[in-house]
């Protein structure tokens, strides 16, 4: 299937394929085209596609999967034993056109249009995914923090506002992320100023909270993290960039459980875009053409770029 591209997202991790983080694990080889948040209409379909038809608008997940495996038959996706990754693996959506699968993309209702949705392919994705894992642990009376209010930060805010009733604390060095922050329904915004571990630890009573969920993974994130998640808290990975380090006695005495989180299914995609057409998960976007794609990687790089970078192709 071929997808006339309306929009693409611009991700951190186009920046760290930039840097080559990735370049042990995708294998890419140059000339290479990257983009993985696709949205935009069938252009052209194969003799066997029957859930979508030429013209329609469609939101593409990220993962091209077979389908057969046991990872794809238990509605884990994105760990297909057989998948390719457009914009990882393979060349992706800052094109005119992409290729990928029938089993891939998600018909969109109408009122939804590719510029506005295009970064819920990752970012909101990956950002459902990890705050759907959290319900279990986010019931009433509990608090959960959140670093980063940027690109996924401020969509998994409105996700968790959504699923859970969890008192929410947002952590960020920008205050107009902390003020988008407030608007998206935090109930507590800390800026990250040298003394935001203390400030957190006076909003949940010196305890902690019961759940981390670390949108950034680098510049001291982590460490943060570790001092402001309760004991016996669940801590959610999501980006990434240095390592964690903490002794694995302190993981065993205070009981602490990492959980990494890779993307989402194909139904949490589905759940999202139930939740955007609903009204209650918008995209913040600032939108490039997609020839200015060095100015928009520099805006992103260098915290120039509040929400999520969106690039449309002329």
């Amino acid at each position: 299937m071929v997808i006339r591209i309306g929009a693409a997202g611009l991700c951190r991790t186009d920046l760290h394929i930039q840097e080559g983080q990735w370049a042990e694990k995708s294998q890419v080889q140059l000339p290479y085209t990257p983009g993985h948040e696709n949205a935009g209409w069938v252009h052209e379909v194969g003799s066997g596609v029957s859930n979508v038809e030429v013209g329609d608008t469609v939101i593409v997940h990220p993962f091209i999967t077979c389908g057969l495996c046991r990872a794809c038959r238990s509605g884990d996706d994105m760990h297909c034993e057989n998948g390719s990754f457009p914009g990882i693996n393979r060349d992706g959506g800052f094109a005119d056109f992409l290729l990928t699968s029938a089993r891939s993309v998600v018909k969109l209702d109408p009122s939804l249009q590719p510029a506005d949705i295009a970064a819920l392919a990752d970012a909101g994705l990956t950002a459902i995914h990890a705050v759907k894992k959290a319900i279990p642990v986010l019931g009433a009376g509990t608090k959960a923090v959140v670093i980063g209010a940027g690109g996924l930060g401020h969509i998994g805010i409105q996700c968790l506002k959504a699923y859970t009733p969890t008192e929410i604390i947002v952590i960020d060095p920008s205050e107009p992320a902390l003020e988008l922050a407030r608007e998206l329904g935090a109930d507590h915004t800390v800026k990250v100023d040298g003394s935001h571990v203390d400030t957190v630890k006076e909003l949940t009573d010196d305890l902690g909270a019961q759940a981390i969920i670390d949108f950034v993974g680098e510049k001291g994130a982590v460490e943060d993290g570790v001092a402001m998640i309760k004991d016996g808290g669940f801590y959610y990975v999501i980006g990434y960039g240095q390592n964690i380090d903490i002794p694995t006695i302190d993981v065993i005495f205070r009981e602490i459980s990492f959980i990494g989180n890779l993307v989402g299914t194909y139904a949490d995609l589905q759940d999202l875009m139930t939740l955007t057409a609903q009204g209650k998960v918008t995209l913040h976007t600032t939108t490039y053409p997609l020839d200015a794609i060095n100015d928009a990687m520099n805006d992103l790089d260098n915290g120039r770029l509040q929400g999520r970078g969106i690039l449309v192709p002329g």
